[in-house]
């Protein structure tokens, strides 16, 4: 638990630190280019994956273990996981269309 509260500081800390790009002088007058708002966008991006891959598990996880225990009941467990799962993948493509247009910006 810990590394995770680690790791959300972590981006947290490059989230605000990119919001420093527009206080930038022109690339073209002998300034290293900023690379923050990309940088965060990967990162957001991973993420997402990262998060949706746990979801989809949990919802397996879930599925598999209530059929296991009313196997009369597994074609509406289905239905019902298969809907959730549609809904979380939706969701994860929308959170990694927001890091890709934030990276473009």
């Amino acid at each position: 638990m810990r590394m995770l509260r680690l790791a959300a500081l972590v981006v947290f800390v490059l989230l605000i630190g990119s919001s420093s790009a527009l206080a930038q002088t022109k690339a073209g007058e002998g300034s290293a280019p900023f690379y923050g708002p990309h940088f965060a966008a990967g990162i957001g991006a991973g993420l997402a994956i990262i998060g949706a891959a746990l979801g989809f598990g949990r919802i397996g996880s879930a599925a598999l273990e209530s059929m296991a225990r009313q196997p009369e009941t597994a074609g509406q467990v289905q239905t019902a996981m298969l809907i959730i799962a549609a809904l979380l993948e939706g969701a994860t493509f929308f959170g990694l269309i927001i890091c890709i247009l934030l990276a473009l910006k």
